[in-house]
C-alpha cells in the first residue's frame, strides 16, 4: 500500500553525541607525514631538511618536505598509493562500523593537524569518507605542476599550540555552530579520541559529562596521567585509555545503556 503523498515525512533525530577524532596514530595506525616519505627515491630526506624543523612551525617543515617531494619528480600516484596502504588503528574500524549502526546518535567529526588530501585519501579508501560530518584540518591540493601544497588552517592567539591549529578554537567554534544550527540544543555529551600532545588543549574545554579517550601510553595520556597526578590544572572531563577502538565501543554502549 502506497502511503499518502500528502504526509509530511517525520523530521530526523538530531544526534545527541559529538564524537571528534585526530588522525594521525589514532585512525590511522601511522603518522601519515612519516609514511609518505616511502615514496621519496631514498625513502628518506636530506639532513639538511631534517634539521630545518622548529617548535611550533610544523607546518612549514611539513610545506618544505612536500617541496622537495615535488623536487625529487614524486608523482600523484605514488604519495595517494602511500597512503592508501597505512593500516588502521587497532580495532578503529569496529569502532567505526558500531559508531554506523548507531549514526542517529553519532555525529562524527575529524580534528587533525595532517592535511585534507591525506586524510581525504585514506577515509575514501577504507570507505568511510561518508561517516564524517566535518573535517578539520591543513588545506593541501596538487597544483599545475604536480607538487602538493600544504597551507595552514588557520591562525589564532593560544600559546599551547602550533602556529597553524589549535584544535580547542576549532572545537569551541564547532560547539557554538551547531548549537545555533539545532536550535539552541547544545550535544548531550562530547567525546574526543586522540593520542598526541596536541590533543590535550581540546580536551581541556570538555566538561565533566564527556569523556577523553587517550590512546594508551601515547604522549596525550602521559600528559593527562601528569595533570591529574599534580592536580595543578583542573581536568573536568572523564578519561578513559584505549588500545584498540574496541575498548571505546565498550564505553560507548555503557553510555548508550543510560538512556
Amino acid at each position: 500500500m502506497t502511503a499518502p503523498s500528502n504526509l509530511t515525512p517525520a523530521a530526523p533525530q538530531e544526534p545527541r553525541f559529538l564524537v571528534l577524532f585526530d588522525f594521525d596514530e589514532t585512525i590511522v595506525n601511522e603518522n601519515s607525514d612519516d609514511a609518505v616519505l616511502c615514496a621519496l627515491p631514498g625513502q628518506q630526506l636530506p639532513d639538511r631538511l631534517k634539521s630545518s624543523f622548529r617548535e611550533g612551525h610544523y607546518n612549514e617543515h611539513m610545506q618544505r618536505i612536500l617541496a622537495f617531494m615535488a623536487e625529487q619528480g614524486v608523482p600523484q600516484d605514488s604519495i595517494h598509493s602511500v597512503l592508501e596502504r597505512i593500516p588502521p588503528t587497532p580495532g578503529l574500524l569496529n569502532l567505526l562500523q558500531y559508531l554506523q549502526s548507531h549514526r542517529e546518535d553519532f555525529e562524527l567529526v575529524v580534528v587533525s593537524d595532517a592535511n585534507m588530501y591525506f586524510i581525504e585519501t585514506w577515509l575514501e579508501r577504507a570507505g568511510v569518507r561518508q561517516l564524517f560530518r566535518k573535517i578539520f584540518t591543513n588545506p593541501a591540493s596538487f597544483d599545475a605542476s604536480g607538487r602538493l601544497v600544504l597551507l595552514p588552517f588557520h591562525s589564532h592567539s593560544c600559546s599551547r599550540c602550533p602556529d597553524n591549529m589549535c584544535k580547542q578554537v576549532i572545537l569551541r567554534e564547532y560547539l557554538a555552530g551547531r548549537q545555533k544550527e539545532l536550535g539552541g540544543a547544545p550535544f548531550q555529551r562530547v567525546f574526543y579520541i586522540g593520542d598526541g600532545a596536541n590533543d590535550i588543549c581540546p580536551s581541556l574545554a570538555l566538561g565533566p559529562r564527556d569523556t577523553a579517550f587517550p590512546r594508551r601510553d601515547f604522549p596525550m595520556h602521559r600528559l593527562l596521567l601528569g595533570m591529574q597526578q599534580s592536580q595543578a590544572a583542573k581536568f573536568k572531563a572523564n578519561v578513559v585509555p584505549w588500545a584498540s577502538g574496541e575498548d571505546i565501543v565498550d564505553c560507548l554502549k555503557k553510555i548508550m545503556k543510560e538512556r
